[in-house]
This record gives structure tokens, sequence and C-alpha cells, in this order.
């Protein structure tokens, strides 16, 4: 029992980088964010096959040959059912918001003081001081959300999509790619949870003497795993039609809300110590829904 705790708790210290060749290195934690991507993907692709989607597109879109010939003859311009070929279109659309997001987010939110003076490093992959290749780490999840949210505007307005009609058939599969980047984060060694002396803290290799809350593995079943059961349970129901967003956005605020009283806040603690930053922007994800949800209603009494 002693032997497995010990390696229970030292676990994160023997996670490597996936694939290292000298200076050059790729982490789990990019492999992660692909097959997040990837199951997302899945998961509306299959929505797609069930018949779960039937949202229609009117903006130009790219066609076959044949497609483009049967236009020309018949001069067809009837809207277009979301297909395969749309979904790979908004993932794309969706990494580069994440991608751009979430920098930017770790940037303006985070650490502003340190990328002011340190500009170059908002892009650089090299340690400013010793120059060594470590990679462009931090990425905000709400800088992200912000990307993603764009991208889904632009995209949506673009192929003449309801935006709202859209988020329903997206929204119910996004927590199943936030486990996998939570995963990313716990082998990253990133993200860890305050000092415990609980038998369930580990040790990461920013802080070997002190255990710490797994926070990262508590976000990843809480974030993932939960939020996503219960998106998925009532993507059908009629009730929830609509509303989707708002219900994900409540769901997500609550879980990163009392997840954050164990991660190590990331800067200052606010309101005499109380809450974290995460906290805070979780409130606001909680007041935005509300706010939705009365402008939805609004609209349908009008």
């Amino acid at each position: 029992m002693t032997n497995f705790l010990y390696s229970y708790q030292h676990f994160p210290l023997y996670l490597k980088p996936a694939f290292e060749v000298g200076f050059f290195s790729i982490s789990w934690y990019s492999i992660m964010y692909l097959i997040a991507f990837g199951m997302v993907y899945l998961l509306l692709k299959h929505r797609i096959k069930a018949g779960e989607c039937d949202i229609k597109a009117q903006g130009q879109k790219r066609k076959t040959q044949n497609e483009s010939l049967k236009l020309k003859i018949g001069g067809n311009t009837r809207p277009k059912t979301i297909n395969i070929e749309y979904l790979t279109d908004f993932l794309i659309y969706a990494f580069i918001g994440l991608l751009i997001g979430a920098r930017v987010g770790e940037v303006l939110f985070y650490n502003f003081s340190h990328y002011w003076n340190n500009p170059l490093a908002v892009i650089s992959p090299f340690d400013p001081v010793t120059h060594e290749f470590i990679g462009i780490y931090g990425m905000s999840y709400h800088g992200g959300l912000i990307g993603i949210l764009i991208a889904a505007f632009v995209f949506t307005k673009k192929y003449g999509i309801d935006f709202w009609d859209f988020s329903d058939f997206v929204i119910p599969a996004i927590p199943a790619g936030y486990f996998f980047g939570r995963i990313g984060n716990f082998i990253n060694n990133e993200l860890y949870g305050r000092v415990t002396e609980k038998s369930w803290g580990m040790y990461f290799r920013d802080d070997f003497l002190n255990l710490r809350h797994p926070s990262q593995l508590y976000e990843a079943c809480l974030e993932g795993v939960v939020l996503f059961v219960i998106l998925w349970s009532v993507r059908n129901k009629k009730m929830f039609q609509g509303c989707l967003f708002p219900v994900y956005l409540v769901g997500y605020a609550i879980f990163r809300f009392f997840c954050e009283f164990f991660r190590e806040p990331e800067g200052k603690l606010y309101f005499s110590g109380l809450f974290t930053l995460g906290q805070i922007f979780s409130l606001i994800m909680i007041f935005l829904a509300i706010d939705i949800i009365i402008f939805k209603k609004s609209k349908k009494e009008v």
C-alpha cells in the first residue's frame, strides 16, 4: 500500500514529452488539444448522421463539380442543410479562434505587465532570458471562449446560419473536448492545485516538496465528464431548444467556481483574498447566461 501511494503521489513527475529530439519537443498537452478537437468532430458528426442537425445554411459554400453544374442548370438556390463539410469548416474557424483568443486572454487577463515589457514573448517559443526553446505556454480558457464565440459568429454570418440554432448543435459536444484539455494540463504538470495534506495530493515538477491537489483532474471530471453528460442528455429536449448555450455557461461557471478553491490561483486574489480571477469570470458567465435567457424570452414575446 505504501509503494502504491508513493507511486500515485509521484506519478506526474514521471510524465515526459511525447516526442523529444534535442531542444525540440512535442508535449502531450499539444496532442491532447488535437484529440479534443477530434472528439468534438466525431460527436458532431454523429449528431449529423443521427438526424439531429436540421439547420439551414443560405451562404455560399464550396461545391463539387456536379453540384456546381446542377446549380447552373437548375438555378437551385434553396438553403442547404448543414453537413459534414460545413462541420469541418467550422472546426477550422473554431481552432483558429481558440488559439488566438486563449493566448490573447492569457496576455490581457493574467500577466499583462510581463508581456507589456516583453512583447515578443507573446508569440516567441524561446525563453527571453536563457533563449531556451520552451514553446508557447499560457492559454486562458475565458479568452479561448471569447475567441470561439467570435469565430462562430463570423462563421454563422458567412453561411447564413442562425447562431442560436448552431450553438444548440455544437454546445453538447464541447465539454468532451475540455476533458482532454484538462488531462493535457495534468500531463504537462501545469495549472495544478493548492498545497494539501490529503493523501490524494500529488507532487508536480515545479514543486516536488509539497503535495498539491490534482485540480486538473477535478476539472476534467466536472467541467468535462459531468457537464458533458448533462448537456448530451438534454440536447434533444424541446424545453432546452435555443437555450443550451446559457445552460452550458451556468454549468461550466458553477463547476469552475468550485474547482478554483482547490486550484493554485493565477495572479492575485480579489475581494479581501476570497476570490480568484477565474471565479470572478465564472460569476460574469452566470450573469451573461441570465441576460441571454432574458433577451431570448423578450424576443419570443414580441
